[in-house]
């Protein structure tokens, strides 16, 4: 094909009135006629080409015609302002060749069930849908980057393999170290951050966790990716204003850059804009046990929340919420109790609103060495902690940080029912998709 311009469908506004050459795939098409339509997709988005049987040859037109799902191609042709388009542009097809025929794509234009489409989840990636959820995520990584390095953190990569979990809980992968000796995938990266924080003062972490927690909702994964901020000489009310100036910053960044694909979601993006704009409620959990009780559910003091308590939270404000100051029994053996009541600790979660719920976990945490020794003694800690409590010894300051869980924040962000979407190849109990 003798064309000069390669051209991709995201960036197709700047060649309006221009021939040009796309290469991609036919997601699918529709012919009536003398006129056809081809939807085509390069990965940075879709378009629609139409092409016309007394414009072209007799050939082409056949071969257009005859295109299947999914069969990759090279286009060619000239780009037009449409307004009724889904893009805003349309392709004036001219040419088109073929690279490779496929045939009984497995994923048709038909309604198909989550576990079909789970089991051919490396197709499935391909469709609008997933595309946009895909794309928004690399843009939620890339925004929280940007308030992270724009705001004097330094990346910290936390080891994945460790002796031991940072809070105690026995949902562990366990695995044979090479010397024989018991390790355990990471459940979460902070008291390295913790230790990295009293090095550098403000860093974060970023990579996989692992759960191997029996929980078979629409919240959970076996693997999933935390974003770990800790920092030195912070408190818990200037940690929490933080968090929320992160959680803004994310939000609006997600949409400046991904308009498109939240139309694709048809998510309600004024939801979002009250988000950015409004300030966040902060409750304690007292005061949230008082506003379940007061709507009639049966909730005692001293226990956690269940997704239904935190719909219903977060409906009562209709925003992110702070639950802070929770009982210090429910809550890890390092979060900082508060000095006016040291039955609760200096510790928040964040919940998302729209059933969304909790996003964050976060607090200040136990600078004192007594205290934490203590504290190692009541939850009867090993020894594989003690470099942790070196760290109280050894210019301890106060400092706090906090957790956000990536796949729960694009799934509240895209507006979605299930965070098996949130990522390319979801790994969900019981279940080792490819």
């Amino acid at each position: 094909m003798n064309v000069t311009t390669k051209a991709t469908i995201a960036t197709i506004g700047q060649y309006v009135d221009q021939e040009v050459l796309i290469e991609g795939w036919l997601w699918n098409k529709r012919f009536s006629g003398k006129i056809g339509f081809l939807n085509l997709r390069d990965g940075t988005g879709f378009i629609q080409g139409v092409i016309a049987k007394q414009d072209v040859p007799e050939e082409l037109f056949a071969t257009a015609k005859g295109l299947t799902q999914e069969t990759s191609i090279r286009v060619t042709g000239t780009v037009r302002a449409e307004e009724r388009a889904a893009s805003g542009y349309e392709l004036n097809v001219t040419g088109v060749e073929v690279v490779a025929v496929t045939l009984d794509y497995p994923i048709t234009p038909k309604e198909h069930g989550v576990d079909f489409l789970m089991d051919n989840r490396h197709l499935w990636i391909r469709s609008p849908r997933q595309r946009a959820i895909l794309k928004i995520r690399a843009e939620i990584i890339r925004g929280m980057r940007d308030y992270l390095d724009n705001s004097g953190f330094t990346q910290i990569d936390p080891p994945i393999l460790t002796p031991s979990s940072a809070e105690g809980t026995t949902n562990l992968f366990e695995i044979e170290y090479v010397n024989g000796e018991p390790a355990y995938l990471s459940q979460s990266g902070q008291l390295y951050m913790e230790a990295a924080a009293l090095a550098l003062g403000k860093v974060y972490s970023f990579g996989p966790t692992f759960r191997a927690e029996k929980s078979k909702t629409r919240k959970h994964m076996i693997e999933f990716w935390m974003i770990e901020p800790e920092m030195a000489y912070v408190t818990h009310a200037e940690n929490m204003q933080i968090q929320e100036a992160f959680v803004k910053h994310i939000i609006r960044w997600v949409l400046e850059h991904c308009p498109q694909e939240l139309k694709t979601l048809e998510r309600d993006t004024e939801q979002l804009w009250k988000v950015v704009n409004e300030k966040f409620p902060v409750i304690t959990y007292k005061e949230a046990v008082q506003i379940l009780q007061d709507k009639g559910h049966d909730f005692p003091y001293g226990e956690d929340f269940g997704a239904p308590h935190e719909t219903e939270l977060t409906n009562h404000f209709d925003l992110p919420v702070f639950v802070e100051k929770w009982p210090a029994d429910i809550k890890a053996f390092y979060m900082q109790p508060d000095p006016d009541d040291p039955t609760v600790v200096l510790g928040a979660d964040l919940l998302a609103p729209e059933g969304y719920g909790e996003i964050i976990g976060g607090s200040q945490r136990i600078h004192d060495y007594d205290l934490l020794k203590s504290r190692y003694e009541e939850h009867e800690l090993g020894e594989s902690y003690n470099w942790y409590l070196d760290l109280r010894q050894y210019g301890t300051v106060p400092h706090s940080g906090f957790g956000i869980g990536l796949e729960r924040t694009i799934a509240w962000i895209c507006g979605i029912d299930h965070v098996r979407e949130t990522i390319m190849m979801p790994r969900l109990l019981y279940r080792l998709y490819p």
